[in-house]
C-alpha cells in the first residue's frame, strides 16, 4: 500500500472486507416505470426511431437522445410522451431520437440490467477511427447510421440514468461552450467537466461537440435512479428547460445558474478487486484532503484536494472500467 495514512486508514473496515469478498450486487431497485410502448415510433420520418419536425421560423436545431443503453427506459418515456402530445417546436428544428432500439427491444423488468446494449456500449465509440474502421457490432451499425443526425445538431441532450444512488447532473466534457450551457440550464444545479472514460468516447466528446472553436453544443443528463417516476421527471424538466432556452418552444423565466465541478483525476479500475471501503453516493463531497475512500488491490485510493465531489460512484466495477471521478467546484 502507499504511506501516508495512518494505522486505522490501513486496517480493513469489515464492511470493505465483505466489498472485497465480492458480497455487493447491483441495487435490486424496482421497476416503477413501465416501459413504453415505442411500435408507434419505430418507422420515424428520417431514419428508423429518428422523428425531427421543423418550424417555419427560423431558429436552432435541438436533438433529444434516449436509449443510448436499451435499459435506460426514463428517455424513451418522456419522448414517447412528447410524440403523443404532438409536441412541434415554434422556431428552428427538433428532432427526438430513439437510439439502440435492438437492447431496448430485448427490456426485461425482471432481468433489467442485461439490456444495457447487445454487442459493445454504444456510448463508447463516437470517435472518428472507430466509427470509420473496419470494426463491426450491432452498436456501430446503428450509430453510423445515427451519426448524419447528430452532426446536423446546434444542441444536444443524450437522456441517461444511474444504476448507483446519486444525485442528478449533467456532465459537459471539456467544451468551455458546454459548461455554459449547463450553467444556464440551471437544472440539475450540478454540471461536471470530464475527460470522459478510458474505454472510448461518449457521445459528447465526439468531434463536432467537442472540437476548440466549435459552435456546437452537447450535454449529458444523468436524471436519477433506473426506472424511478423521480428519474423521468426530471429528464422532462431539463429538456424542457433546453427547448425553453434554444428558443424552440415558448421561453420561460431564468432559473438560478448550476455550478460545475472540473474532475481533477479519473479512477480507473487497475483490478478486479476494486472496491470503496462504503457505499458512496454520486454527489457527495468528501470534506478533507488525503481521505481513502477505496481501495483497488493493494493501491490506495484518496481524495486529491479538499471539498471533492464524488461523480458517479460504481460500486461493482471492473477492471478498466472507470470506478469514479473526483472533482472540484470551479
Amino acid at each position: 500500500m502507499t504511506q501516508g495514512g495512518s494505522p486505522a486508514d490501513n486496517a480493513l473496515p469489515p464492511a470493505l472486507a465483505a466489498l472485497l469478498a465480492g458480497a455487493p450486487n447491483a441495487p435490486r431497485l424496482a421497476v416503477q416505470v413501465p416501459p413504453p410502448d415505442i411500435r408507434p415510433w419505430l418507422a420515424g420520418n428520417v431514419l428508423p426511431g429518428v422523428w425531427r419536425f421543423a418550424a417555419a421560423e427560423p431558429g436552432a436545431h435541438v436533438v433529444v437522445v434516449a436509449l443510448m443503453h436499451g435499459n435506460e427506459i426514463g428517455g424513451a418515456v418522456l419522448l414517447d410522451r412528447w410524440l403523443r402530445a404532438g409536441l412541434r417546436p415554434l422556431r428552428g428544428t427538433l428532432t427526438l431520437v430513439f437510439a439502440n432500439l435492438d437492447a431496448y427491444a430485448r427490456f426485461d423488468a425482471d432481468d433489467p440490467t442485461a439490456s444495457r446494449f447487445l454487442d459493445e456500449d454504444m456510448n463508447r465509440v463516437w470517435d472518428e477511427d472507430t466509427l470509420e474502421g473496419g470494426r463491426r457490432s450491432a452498436e456501430l451499425r446503428r450509430a453510423r447510421l445515427l451519426r448524419p443526425v447528430f452532426e446536423a445538431a446546434d444542441v444536444l441532450l443524450d437522456l441517461h440514468s444511474m444504476l448507483w444512488p446519486g444525485d442528478p447532473l449533467l456532465l459537459c466534457g471539456q467544451a468551455p461552450r458546454a459548461a455554459a450551457l449547463a450553467q444556464a440550464l440551471g437544472t440539475p444545479a450540478l454540471a461536471v467537466a470530464d475527460e470522459g472514460h478510458a474505454g472510448g468516447r461518449r457521445l459528447l466528446d465526439y468531434t463536432p461537440f467537442s472540437a476548440a472553436g466549435g459552435s456546437k453544443r452537447a450535454l449529458l443528463l444523468e436524471a436519477g435512479s433506473h426506472w424511478q417516476h423521480d428519474t423521468v421527471a426530471q429528464m422532462e424538466t431539463s429538456a424542457t428547460r433546453l427547448l425553453q432556452l434554444c428558443g424552440t418552444t415558448t421561453p420561460a423565466a431564468a432559473l438560478p445558474p448550476g455550478r460545475v465541478a472540473r474532475v481533477t483525476r479519473t479512477v480507473t479500475a487497475e483490478t478486479n478487486r476494486f472496491a470503496f471501503l462504503r457505499p458512496f453516493r454520486g454527489g457527495q463531497v468528501v470534506p478533507q484532503r488525503n481521505t481513502l475512500i477505496a481501495l483497488d488491490g493493494d493501491a490506495e485510493i484518496r481524495t486529491p484536494h479538499d471539498d471533492c465531489v464524488l461523480v458517479m460512484p460504481n460500486l461493482r466495477v471492473g477492471r478498466g472500467q472507470t470506478a469514479v471521478r473526483l472533482a472540484r467546484y470551479a
